[in-house]
């Protein structure tokens, strides 16, 4: 692929007209969650600037996210690989293998130096000298830190490589441990969940292409535009939630009738992330949708924060302890005594106003 590129040559090379391509664009905002007026300076940074090179890597991980990534559907893996993004190393999705792959790796270091995108897939094991994850001969721990050297931004993959994930679990044996706690440096944003949701993983860098920075983060270093939302905010089941109709057991009717999974030990309401709005698998399911509690995935150490199926807390708030029926009479209950303050006031409004007129007469 040629990295200097612009996303425009690679349209008209394709035979996209001018008008797909400026709906394209204004697609891109609106998916990216961007005001209407910043839409020239996308079309301008589509049509100027050079496609971005990105170096992919591999680490201590199960390629859940490179799973997730070839995935995508809006846009579909050809448009990214071919289109939006020049990937130019990649040691999952490369035909090439061994030194031949590895020589690519520090010609795009050395060509791009400080233009390129570092995605990191997976952490690295800091544990004698980085022995157990090796890659080419050497350490993934000394590849990371070589790589990063020369990078414009490093982008941190699923929760392995932000967090730590299962690797990173108590005792961890191998010290396996998260891009942040590695490089300190360079700019880093980090894309949660085991594994991230491949729009999301397209989104964050069709974002640093066009402006040149990383997107708003919170406190974590994760993008607001897709970790600003509780899953529980957006789940389609939070009606049986605030309704305190909850699964009780995986083989129950409840489940079949597709209640509120809270018992069952779901992190939806702690957990920040895009799964009930955009979803996997072209917007058609999400764990929570197809039965399954939320696990917590995009929050740090939740591995460590088990068990899965257990509720953690006993905390009586409306719906969580509760059945339909005692809300109902919580629910009378809490609109007599509305009715009653409501006359209460009009009654106190009432002898007010007597009281004025009777002065004003006399």
């Amino acid at each position: 692929m040629q990295s200097n590129q612009t996303f425009a040559d690679v349209f008209r090379a394709r035979g996209v007209s001018r008008r797909d391509f400026l709906k394209f664009c204004s697609l891109t905002s609106v998916y990216l969650g961007l005001s209407p007026s910043l839409l020239p300076t996308i079309v301008e940074a589509m049509e100027k600037k050079p496609r971005t090179p990105v170096i992919w890597l591999h680490g201590l991980e199960c390629t859940c996210c490179s799973e997730s990534f070839i995935r995508s559907s809006h846009p579909s893996i050809e448009d990214i690989l071919f289109n939006m993004i020049s990937l130019d190393y990649d040691d999952v999705l490369s035909a090439a293998a061994g030194h031949q792959l590895e020589d690519q790796r520090r010609r795009i270091m050395k060509e791009y130096k400080g233009k390129y995108i570092l995605a990191v897939e997976g952490n690295a094991s800091t544990k004698d000298d980085g022995v157990y994850c090796m890659v080419g001969g050497d350490s993934f721990l000394n590849t990371l830190k070589e790589t990063a050297a020369d990078a414009a931004a490093i982008v941190a993959w699923g929760a392995c490589a932000s967090f730590g994930c299962v690797q990173n679990a108590d005792p961890n044996p191998t010290g396996a441990a998260p891009v942040s706690d590695i490089i300190k440096d360079k700019p880093i944003i980090k894309v949660p969940g085991c594994p991230p949701i491949s729009e999301v993983m397209t989104g964050v860098i069709t974002h640093f292409h066009t402006f040149g920075t990383l997107p708003e983060l919170d406190r974590f270093g994760r993008p607001k535009a897709f970790y600003n939302t509780r899953i529980h905010d957006k789940c389609y089941r939070r009606a049986f939630f605030d309704a305190g109709m909850f699964v009780s057991s995986f083989d129950d009717e409840a489940t079949r009738k597709g209640w509120c999974l809270y018992k069952m030990g779901c992190k939806g309401p702690t957990t920040y992330n895009s799964c009930s709005k955009i979803q996997w698998n072209g917007g058609t399911s999400f764990p929570i949708g197809s039965g399954h509690p939320c696990i917590g995935c995009s929050e740090p150490n939740f591995w460590d924060r088990g068990p899965f199926y257990q509720r953690l807390a006993d905390v009586p708030f409306l719906g969580t302890d509760s059945n339909a029926d005692k809300i109902g009479i919580i629910a009378v209950g809490a609109a007599a005594a509305g009715a009653a303050a409501h006359a209460a006031v009009t009654a106190v409004k009432k002898a007010k106003s007597e009281k004025h007129d009777h002065q004003d007469k006399a």
